[in-house]
C-alpha cells in the first residue's frame, strides 16, 4: 500500500464490475408528471420557431425538478431539470431579499455558453441554452421569445 501524501486527493470508491447495487431501483414505479404530455407537445410545436442560430437547446421541467420534455444534446436532462428548480428557488429568494419584486428568471453565463431558467406558468419551468458567441443581450431577447412561444403553445393546448 503506497504511503499517503498529505493534501493528496483520495480516490473515490468504485463499484466492481458485475456488482449489483445495494438498493435495486424498482422498475415501473415512476409515474408520468401530469404536465409531461402537454409540455412535450408544446415543445414540439415551438421547436422550429425558436432562433436556432443562437439557441442550442430547450428543456422543460417541473418546479419540483422533474424532467417534462427536452430538446437538448450532450447534457444530463434529469440533472439539469433538478438544478433548474434549485436555480429558480434561489433566484426567488435572492430577488425577494434584495427587494426587487418577483423573480422572472435565473441567467448564467459560462465559458461554453449561456443558460437561463424561466418560470413559465404554474409548476412549469423552461431552461434555454445558447451558444458562447451569443451576446447576453441577444440571449435575453431570444430566450424570452422562446418563453413566450412556449407559454402560447401551452395556453392553446388547454
Amino acid at each position: 500500500m503506497p504511503a499517503e501524501v498529505p493534501g493528496a486527493p483520495v480516490p473515490l470508491p468504485t463499484r466492481k464490475l458485475g456488482a449489483t447495487p445495494a438498493f435495486p431501483v424498482p422498475q415501473g414505479i415512476r409515474e408520468a408528471h401530469p404536465e409531461a404530455k402537454a409540455t412535450a407537445k408544446a415543445l414540439d410545436e415551438i421547436r422550429d420557431k425558436v432562433d436556432r442560430a443562437n439557441i442550442t437547446g430547450l428543456l422543460v421541467a417541473s418546479r419540483d425538478g422533474l424532467l417534462l420534455a427536452s430538446d437538448t444534446r450532450e447534457i444530463e436532462d434529469d440533472s439539469v431539470a433538478a438544478m433548474s428548480a434549485a436555480a429558480v428557488g434561489l433566484a426567488t429568494r435572492f430577488v425577494g431579499q434584495a427587494g426587487l419584486g418577483e423573480a422572472r428568471g435565473a441567467m448564467f453565463q459560462g465559458s461554453l455558453g449561456h443558460v437561463c431558467v424561466f418560470p413559465v406558468q404554474g409548476p412549469i419551468l423552461l431552461v434555454v441554452f445558447a451558444r458562447p458567441d451569443t451576446t447576453m443581450g441577444l440571449f435575453n431577447v431570444v430566450a424570452k421569445q422562446a418563453l413566450t412561444l412556449l407559454q402560447d403553445a401551452l395556453t392553446t393546448a388547454d
